[in-house]
């Protein structure tokens, strides 16, 4: 019987599932992995491994430019969340995290100021600072599943959650060695290099649950 895997791009899914009041949770997920498997095309088919990819929460602690004091960033309610959501994830069936890293680089303008700046002279306050993070090692690392899935025949079939055409390279990849890849962009509008290196876009009818599962 032939086998799939299902690799999620967890920044880009968490956007496209969760709200800034309702943030997506191990239960949006496990109700998104089960719309992808009882998808027409992969009935009859064996489902290898879920991989979700995401970055491990900031442990560090910053100075707050001009109110002073410190920003703990794990002790932040994002930090909070992802850890739980971790925490949930790997308690279901077939699911294993991919973790790249976060880093600090500083301090930067929030949009909503930069929009008002017009070249013009204007007055910086704390309220108009944001953390500038970027995410490290999570393209990486899906781009090396996909290799390794593929290379070692583990997967006939490779359904990639994202929206994101970074992974165009790795999609050719699993097409050139035998692989079929199948893309859930999440209603996402994506380039065609997408459309043109995938073997089928899936149209996920994806409806959040009404009430949160507690994952036990």
């Amino acid at each position: 019987m032939h086998q799939y895997a299902i690799l999620i791009d967890g920044g880009f899914a968490k956007r496209k599932i969760g709200t800034s009041i309702q943030p997506a949770n191990a239960a949006d997920f496990e109700a998104l992995i089960t719309a992808i498997c009882h998808y027409p095309l992969l009935e009859g088919l064996r489902l290898h491994r879920v991989y979700y990819y995401d970055s491990v929460p900031l442990q560090t602690a910053h100075d707050k430019p001009l109110s002073g004091g410190k920003i703990e960033f794990a002790n932040q309610p994002i930090a909070t969340r992802s850890q739980q959501l971790f925490d949930q994830l790997v308690k279901l069936p077939y699911v294993a995290l991919r973790l790249g890293e976060l880093s600090f680089n500083g301090w930067e303008l929030t949009q909503k100021k930069l929009n008002k700046a017009n070249g013009d002279m204007i007055e910086i306050r704390h309220t108009d600072l944001k953390p500038s993070i970027t995410q490290k090692g999570v393209d990486m690392r899906i781009g090396m599943d996909i290799a390794a899935l593929t290379l070692k025949k583990q997967v006939q079939l490779i359904v990639l959650v994202t929206g994101d055409s970074d992974f165009v390279p790795a999609m050719k990849f699993a097409r050139r060695e035998g692989a079929q890849l199948y893309l859930a962009p999440l209603k996402q509008n994506i380039r065609a290099s997408m459309y043109e290196h995938s073997d089928m876009v899936l149209d996920i009818d994806f409806v959040r649950p009404a009430t949160p599962v507690a994952v036990t």
